[in-house]
C-alpha cells in the first residue's frame, strides 16, 4: 500500500490466488496411462466388430449375436477404462468414481458371461446338430443374452448400492472402491465360470473325436481330412482355453487374497493381462469368423462378392 493508502500492483499481483492445478499437481502414473491407451484400443476394435455386424444382414444367426454381445460388452470395458481414467485425474469424485466401477464390473461381467454363452453354443451346435437350426435355439439364445446382461447389470450397482468402501478404506480390495466382500465373490463367481467353460470344452473335443471316430468306420477315405479338422479344432479350444486362463485366472486369484497392503504394482500386472483379453477377444472370436472377414473385406473394398453367403459350421469352427 503507496502513501495514499492505494494497494501497489504488485501487491495485488502476489495477492492473487493461484491456480489448483499449478499448486498440487498430481503425478501421472505410467500404468494408468497405459491401461487408459488400453481402453482405447479395446473400443476401436471392439466397436468395429459390432458395426460388421449391425450393418450385414446376412450375420443374423444366433451365434453372431453372442458375439456381439462380447464385443459390446468389452466395447463398455474399453470405455470404462477411459472414463476411470479422467475420474482419477480430472474429476476426482465419489459418486462418479461409484459409477466407473460399476461400469467396469458390469462390462467384465458381461466379457466373462459372454465367452461363457459362446461355449454353450458351441456345445449345443455339436451335441444337437440336428435341431441347432431351429426357431428355439435362436429363442433360447436371445432370453440368455436378456438374463446376462441384467446379472451384469446387477453386479455392477452393487458399488453404488453400498458395496463400496468409500466410507472406511480399510475394508477396500486391491479394486478401490469395491469392498473385499465384493471383490471375492466376483473372483469366486469367475473361477466357477471357468470351471464351467473348461468342463465344456472338454466335452466338445470327446464329440469331436467321437464324430471323427463314426467318420473314419463309414468313410474310409475321409477319416484323414476329418481327422485333420478335429485336431485342428482342438487346438484351437486350447488356444481359446488357455488365453482365457493366461488373462483371467491370474488376476481372480489376487484378487481373492490380496488387499490394499500389497503394492499396486501388483495389482496393475495382474489387471492389465485380464484387460488385454478384451483385445485377443475380437481375433478369436471374431475376426477369425469367415462370414465376418467376408464383411470387413467387403466394407473395406465396397463390393459385395457373389460367393457372400453363409457356410454351416463345422467342428473346426469352434
Amino acid at each position: 500500500v503507496d502513501q495514499n493508502g492505494t494497494a501497489s500492483h504488485e501487491s495485488i499481483q502476489n495477492a492473487s490466488p493461484t491456480p489448483a492445478w499449478e499448486l498440487r499437481p498430481i503425478p501421472v502414473n505410467p500404468w494408468d496411462v497405459a491401461l487408459c491407451v488400453a481402453g482405447t484400443l479395446v473400443s476401436c476394435e471392439n466397436a468395429v466388430v459390432i458395426a460388421l455386424i449391425v450393418y450385414t444382414p446376412t450375420l443374423r444367426a444366433p451365434v453372431f449375436a453372442l458375439i456381439g454381445s462380447l464385443a459390446l460388452a468389452d466395447l463398455l470395458a474399453g470405455l470404462g477404462l477411459i472414463l476411470n481414467f479422467v475420474v482419477t485425474y480430472l474429476i476426482n469424485a465419489g459418486f462418479v468414481t461409484l459409477l466407473s466401477a460399476g461400469l467396469l464390473i458390469t462390462a467384465f461381467s458381461a466379457s466373462v458371461l459372454s465367452v461363457l454363452a459362446i461355449t454353450v453354443d458351441r456345445y449345443l451346435s455339436l451335441y444337437n446338430a440336428l435341431t441347432y437350426h431351429t426357431e428355439r435355439t435362436v429363442t433360447f439364445t436371445y432370453v440368455t443374452l436378456v438374463l446376462m446382461w441384467l446379472i451384469s447389470a446387477t453386479l455392477g450397482s452393487l458399488p453404488v448400492l453400498g458395496w463400496n468402501c468409500l466410507g472406511d478404506e480399510a475394508t477396500c480390495s486391491v479394486c478401490r472402491p469395491v469392498n473385499k466382500n465384493n471383490a471375492a465373490a466376483l473372483a469366486v463367481s469367475f473361477l466357477l465360470i471357468f470351471a464351467l467353460i473348461l468342463q465344456l470344452y472338454l466335452q466338445i473335443c470327446k464329440i469331436a473325436f467321437r464324430h471323427a471316430q463314426q467318420i473314419a468306420v463309414q468313410h474310409q477315405f475321409m477319416a484323414t481330412s476329418h481327422a485333420s479338422s478335429t485336431t485342428k479344432g482342438v487346438s484351437t479350444l486350447s488356444a481359446i482355453l488357455g488365453t482365457f486362463a493366461l488373462c483371467w485366472v491370474p488376476f481372480a486369484m489376487y484378487s481373492l487374497v490380496a488387499d490394499t497392503h500389497y503394492p499396486a504394482v501388483y495389482t496393475y500386472a495382474t489387471a492389465l493381462p485380464a484387460i488385454c483379453n478384451s483385445i485377443i477377444n475380437p481375433i478369436i472370436y471374431a475376426f477369425r469368423n469367415p462370414d465376418i472377414q467376408r464383411s470387413l473385406r467387403v466394407a473395406c473394398c465396397g463390393c459385395m462378392p457373389h460367393s457372400f453367403t453363409l457356410r454351416p459350421r463345422t467342428p473346426s469352427d469352434v
